[in-house]
């Protein structure tokens, strides 16, 4: 019950995937975009080695609540992608992902080169814990 998550930019995609029991998040690979079918491709090629059952995909929010111009982009990117991939597209509010993905790694001292090449697979981390300890809220309340 692989779940993965995708953290989309505008030049790359983070990309995170738990483990069997969607439980951890590990980091993947950013993939380097370079136009809708070649970023699906891309995508479907990591869905048929890492088999989730499931995508969660990042989508900034603005302050009021409502989602964003950026995020009505990804989110018809991700319904194509799940359309490609045949599997259930989920969305999360990243809106803060990328930010805590670079004060981790500044906390970390990992240099500004470093944290360039893997700030996008460390968002998509982020999304995909909120994601998961979401899901343990819900599914102890049961």
């Amino acid at each position: 019950m692989r779940i993965l998550a995708l953290d989309v930019g505008t030049k790359t995609i983070g990309v995170a995937v738990s483990d069997e029991l969607g439980i951890t998040a590990n980091g993947v690979t950013t993939v380097l975009r370079k136009d809708i079918r070649y970023d699906i491709d891309e995508i479907k090629k990591l869905v048929e080695s890492l088999k989730p059952s499931e995508i969660v995909v990042g989508v900034p929010y603005g302050m009021n609540g409502e989602i964003t111009k950026r995020g009505n982009e990804i989110m018809r990117l991700a319904v194509k992608l799940g359309e490609a991939a045949s599997l259930p597209i989920k969305y999360w509010d990243e809106s803060f992902s990328t930010v805590n993905a670079e004060n981790m790694l500044i906390d970390a001292n990992v240099s500004r080169k470093k944290r360039k090449k893997v700030i996008d697979k460390m968002a998509a981390v982020f999304i995909l814990e909120e994601y998961l300890q979401s899901r343990e809220v819900v599914s102890s309340d049961d």
